[in-house]
């Protein structure tokens, strides 16, 4: 093919997808990829964030700049979670995958069996799978991604919009799906541990032909499970197939699919200030109290995707991406939980004695059907002494929404409750109860795209990266008006690459969040919009063992929403929140034997702002060595910190300590592991919020593991 010519392909899918953005269709799905054929390798001690990295030291990422840019030539904190990290401590999910992820809260709502909860920087980053959105709901339209089918995990802290569109100041967490690879490697294990789990999964990978030019991968998992919580389940059935198409060293499509299906329910009780966090003349509620109905309770979930990656080179110079995916997903959520609001801190039905709770049934099905596209111009060319690495791309999503819902509560004057009994939360005897009926909502539509311009500049040991990015966001509800935003925002870095492997930066970045909805006058809310100063020094060691990162930054944001206080029934947009920190992260492997990872977060937060503690530190070594003869022993221990905090009015959050650790036995073909987290079993509450709930943290889980490679 000329080099001066757009691949066929590019241009009927860029078409195509701008006749179903505007027409609102359904159809596929892409994702942000790694294209492993060909790898090239830039330099000693670096790799490419498209293939595999042994150990905990990623160097390279995608999701800062969308190109596979050197972590130490990024004028922003990222944080990369290797998928070597997530096997050696164990990680259950996302959230626990983020334990020890600099500048990141992991357990904003502790053990949460429907979604991942994190905070950075005192607020909810989006997330990406793959470079593309995951989502635009919480937990009543999402499933928990499986962390045994991600090869890495990108965190971008700050505003993202500039390159993503639709976000908060928080910004983004990117998973990064595992890909087939050029050699053969089979595997397969099992494990067994606490709260009766039991699990089998398998990931094969390899070529499918003597060329090379057709490899597959299949990852699945399939696990029976409870949790902490009595009569809440945590089983999944996952596969998630792809297949790579690279006819020669130019051009590389692969084609990606995953369906999932979860059965679980909600660990999430809701439980009122006085008998977690405060006194309550019968106690503590014990953390494995359920509350529910076990009949009728149930967070099921059903995903399913698919889509592809695709990466065609012209040249040495320029080369078009592009990211696709479809998805489906359908979400059955039914919860009795603690009605914690009609008296702040609950007990409205028994408000002597604090036995008996009255209780809020709430019921959804929720189907969200969304196909996204990211697709770009990727190009190097010089103007004098000055190099540049420009990106000129277009990005679209369509989501639709379809709901049923249904919701009752204790009626107080009746003493039994009416349709929604009161239960006694220290004793149970799950009482006859009455679902409420369901009501089919108004269709939603949510339709985003945005176009951005970046160019990444180097002369001599300077680089700036400098980005301009315009969005169009448009939302509807059957019924109600539709809502058109129109965003256009910045970036800006620079920084200095000096010869010792010291990196001192200076960032601006931006982010808005489209507001839906009208105040009391009938007047469309305006978006939110943030800004972010960022100062860092970054430092890498020239064989790459050593990595050192220290982050000082102050965010605002403008219009966020918050009560009238002439009016309870109506909102207002506030001018401006603030808050500053300072971030430290440390990464070393000392030969082969030993690896640590250390970080220290420092925030100071606008008390307007959900409560996170101002203080966070965590720490986490694996040493590797020989006994009697028998190589390939490895222990693991990790310590994390989470200092106190209040949110608004509620009761403190204690601090806490919390002990991580595991031992792993390694042959060239076998694993044996085994992990415990939470090691001595410290029953502790993750938050307490102003509007009168607490949530308690996970407790001990001890994983044994075994696995086979052929």
């Amino acid at each position: 093919m000329p080099s001066n010519t757009l691949h066929p392909l590019a241009l009927t899918t860029m078409a195509s997808m701008l006749m179903l953005f505007y027409s609102g269709g359904a159809a596929a799905q892409s994702q942000e990829t790694r294209t492993l054929a060909p790898i090239t390798v830039k330099a000693q001690g670096t790799e490419s964030a498209l293939e595999p990295v042994s150990g905990y030291i990623a160097h390279n990422a995608l999701t800062a700049t969308k190109t596979d840019t050197p972590l130490s030539e990024t004028p922003q904190s990222v944080t990369v979670v290797t998928s070597d990290e997530i096997r050696d401590q164990g990680a259950q999910g996302v959230q626990d995958a983020l334990n020890y992820a600099a500048g990141v809260r992991s357990d904003a709502y502790g053990l949460d069996s429907r979604t991942d909860s994190f905070r950075i920087r005192g607020s909810e980053p989006t997330v990406y799978m793959d470079g593309l959105r995951q989502n635009y709901n919480w937990y009543t339209s999402t499933t928990r991604i499986e962390p045994y089918a991600l090869e890495r995990i990108e965190v971008l802290r700050g505003p993202a919009s500039m390159l993503y569109g639709q976000g908060s100041t928080a910004g983004v967490v990117n998973m990064v799906s595992k890909r087939p690879l050029p050699e053969a490697m089979r595997e397969v294990g099992i494990s067994y541990g606490s709260n009766a789990r039991r699990q089998i999964q398998a990931d094969l990978t390899g070529p499918l032909n003597e060329e090379g030019t057709w490899l597959y991968r299949v990852v699945a998992v399939g696990r029976e499970a409870n949790t902490q919580v009595d009569f809440v389940r945590d089983d999944r059935l996952m596969i998630a197939p792809s297949l790579t198409w690279q006819p020669n060293a130019s051009t590389s499509l692969t084609f990606m699919a995953l369906y999932q299906d979860d059965k679980s329910g909600s660990t999430s009780q809701f439980f009122p200030w006085e008998g977690v966090a405060l006194d309550n003349p019968n106690g503590q509620l014990p953390v494995d109290r359920f509350i529910g109905d076990p009949d009728w309770d149930r967070y099921d979930s059903r995903r399913k995707s698919a889509g592809w990656a695709f990466r065609h080179d012209f040249n040495d110079d320029w080369s078009f991406k592009q990211n696709f995916r479809w998805s489906l997903n359908r979400v059955d959520y039914r919860s009795l939980y603690s009605d914690f609001f009609t008296l702040r801190g609950g007990w409205a039905g028994d408000p002597v004695n604090k036995r008996m709770l009255g209780r809020v049934a709430d019921a959804t099905l929720t189907t969200v059907r969304m196909v996204s596209a990211d697709q770009n111009l990727e190009g190097r060319f010089d103007t004098g002494a000055v190099r540049h690495h420009v990106l000129l791309g277009m990005d679209m999503t369509y989501a639709h929404q379809d709901k049923e819902s249904g919701s009752a509560m204790t009626d107080y004057t009746n003493n039994s409750g009416g349709a929604v009994p009161l239960i006694d939360a220290y004793d149970p005897g799950y009482p006859a109860f009455t679902p409420p009926s369901m009501s089919t909502d108004p269709v939603a539509r949510q339709r985003d795209l945005g176009v951005y311009l970046q160019d990444e500049l180097r002369w001599r040991n300077w680089i700036a990266v400098a980005g301009l990015r315009h969005d169009r966001s448009e939302s509807s509800v059957e019924g109600q008006p539709d809502y058109t935003n129109r965003a256009t925002t910045k970036r800006l870095g620079i920084m200095y690459k000096a010869d010792n492997g010291l990196s001192p930066y200076l960032s601006y970045s931006e982010s808005f969040s489209p507001v839906f909805g009208t105040d009391a006058n009938g007047d469309a809310f305006i978006p939110l919009r943030g800004k972010q100063v960022e100062a860092g020094l970054k430092y890498e060691s020239q064989d790459g063992d050593t990595m050192f990162n220290i982050a000082a930054y102050t965010l605002s944001e403008e219009n966020r929403l918050v009560p009238d206080p002439t009016n309870p029934n109506n909102q207002v947009q506030i001018g401006k929140t603030r808050n500053r920190g300072v971030e430290l992260e440390y990464k070393q492997a000392i030969g082969r034997s030993l690896s640590v990872l250390a970080n220290y977060t420092y925030i100071d937060i606008d008390d307007q702002l959900e409560g996170i503690p101002k203080h966070q530190a965590s720490v986490w070594g694996k040493y590797r060595f020989a006994m009697d003869g028998a190589a390939g022993l490895s222990v693991g221990a990790g310590v994390r910190w989470l200092g106190h905090f209040t949110d608004g009015i509620a009761p403190q959050t204690p601090s806490v300590t919390l002990v991580d650790a595991m031992v792993a036995y390694e042959t060239p073909s076998w694993r044996l592991a085994l992990n415990v987290n939470n090691m001595f079993d410290k029953t502790y509450v993750s938050t307490c919020l102003s509007r009168g709930d607490c949530w308690y943290g996970s407790q001990r889980t001890i994983v044994a593991s075994a696995s086979y490679r052929f």
